[in-house]
């Protein structure tokens, strides 16, 4: 059995209720639920959440909510990996046979099922890999970052700040939209960053991280834009 966990707590402070927040017309919750289903990848998409106007929207959208996570699981200190242990294990009791695990984030209105299935796909046919998660590239080198310093300015990486652009690595950053897994790698807690693990590279235009208001507001132009575009 392969599951979608898309972990959706109640409190935000940055963005009141960003889970549900309208987001083009539809509560953001709404659209990794509406992505995990067209994607034909799980067998049962939940929801984690500790807040029941949330499980109410999740079930609405065609998602499950099996039972209201704890407090302690709730808080702004609780990282992702534990709340996916907390799911499985409560799945795994109650006699579901788990092999694959994708945990979805609630805010991914750009999120594709495309993206999903070619994931899935990858983890899949290799046995060695434990995470396929999704990436983008940096957009300028960071080893040509400067730092601010008290008297002006220093480079962060002096070795390579006379260095062509071309001359250095690219480098990635995590996209924040999903991590498909074996059952087994979260449970153990493996770690997701790792030589076991391999990433799905996005482009920029479908990458957007959502903290603010202006990142909102830039998220729903780019959403907005790619329903323009003409089906593949």
């Amino acid at each position: 059995m392969k599951v979608a966990i898309i972990p959706a707590r109640g409190g935000s402070k940055r963005i009141p209720r960003k889970n549900i927040k309208l987001f083009c017309g539809q509560p953001m919750l709404a659209y990794p639920i509406q992505t995990a289903l067209k994607s034909g990848c799980f067998d049962r998409i939940i929801v984690s959440t500790d807040d029941d106007e949330i499980a109410e929207i999740a079930r609405q959208y065609g998602a499950e909510v099996p039972a209201t996570r704890p407090a302690e699981l709730a808080d702004d200190h609780t990282g992702t990996s534990a709340v996916v242990r907390y799911e499985l294990s409560q799945l795994l009791q109650q006699g579901a046979k788990i092999s694959y695990c994708c945990c979805i984030y609630a805010t991914t209105p750009l999120l594709s099922a495309v993206m999903l299935q070619q994931a899935w796909q990858q983890l899949s046919r290799e046995p060695a890999l434990n995470y396929v998660f999704s990436a983008a590239r940096f957009s300028f080198p960071i080893q040509r970052a400067l730092l601010q310093t008290a008297s002006g300015v220093r480079p962060f990486d002096s070795s390579s700040i006379g260095k062509r652009s071309q001359d250095l690595a690219p480098t990635f950053h995590d996209a924040g939209q999903f991590y498909w897994g074996r059952t087994a790698a979260w449970l153990d807690n493996k770690a997701i960053f790792a030589d076991h693990s391999k990433m799905l590279i996005l482009p920029d235009h479908l990458v957007q991280d959502i903290d603010t208001s202006e990142d909102w507001h830039r998220a729903e132009l780019l959403f907005q834009l790619l329903q323009q575009e003409p089906p593949r």
